[in-house]
């Protein structure tokens, strides 16, 4: 696995880290489309990608950020996100209720909706290729993240030897396989923190851990 790529002030992200082999990795989906208290979506993205590190986990690639509308189709605003890999000693649920923590910190409310605007939505997408069932929590792969081009795209980007856990299909297939008609394009990257629009500023303590 190589590390993220860095600019001349050392901070994390100009292009992207690509990680080798198809399992053996931990993925994390990131999206917005509500503005928050840290600023417009892709700065909040930034922040939580801070506030996560800042928590003791590592991030180790970033993909590019992407613009895509929702999904299904709604009158919400358009999303931002992205994929990143991760390094952590952190177990699944434990690493989930921190990705919890973080989205509440950050002004997100769950309503049960799993289709609602939000100001933060960070997904565990694949722990070192674990296929866990319906019981357990997280569900492991992530089981919406075939089909959306907002998850398979910056996927790819960053681990394009990766296979689903659960039916082998490598990270190219599923991006042929794509259904038409997902408006979705890549953002150039910002001038912040993993590409995005965050600098610096006052973050929620987290402490260590969930």
């Amino acid at each position: 696995m190589k590390g993220p790529n860095l600019d001349g002030k050392g901070r994390n992200y100009v292009g992207i880290a690509v990680i080798a082999g198809d399992y053996g990795v931990i993925l994390l989906g990131i999206g917005a489309n509500l503005p928050s208290a840290f600023g417009p979506p892709r700065a909040t993205c930034g922040a939580a990608l801070v506030a996560l590190e800042r928590a003791g986990v590592k991030i180790a690639a970033c993909s590019s950020w992407w613009n895509s509308a929702p999904v299904p189709a709604s009158d919400q605003p358009w999303f931002v996100n992205a994929v990143v890999a991760i390094e952590t000693e952190l177990d699944p649920a434990r690493l989930l209720a921190l990705l919890l923590k973080i989205e509440r910190a950050f002004g997100r409310t769950r309503t049960g909706n799993a289709n609602a605007d939000r100001t933060l939505d960070l997904d565990v997408l694949d722990y070192h290729g674990r296929v866990s069932n319906d019981a357990e929590d997280p569900r492991l792969p992530h089981p919406r993240m075939e089909g959306r081009a907002f998850v398979v795209l910056p996927l790819l980007e960053i681990a394009p030897e990766w296979r689903h856990p659960a039916n082998g299909l490598s990270i190219e297939r599923l991006a042929g396989a794509l259904p038409p008609g997902q408006a979705i394009f890549r953002m150039p990257p910002g001038a912040g923190r993993f590409g995005t629009e965050w600098e610096e500023g006052i973050l929620p303590d987290l402490g260590r851990g969930p």
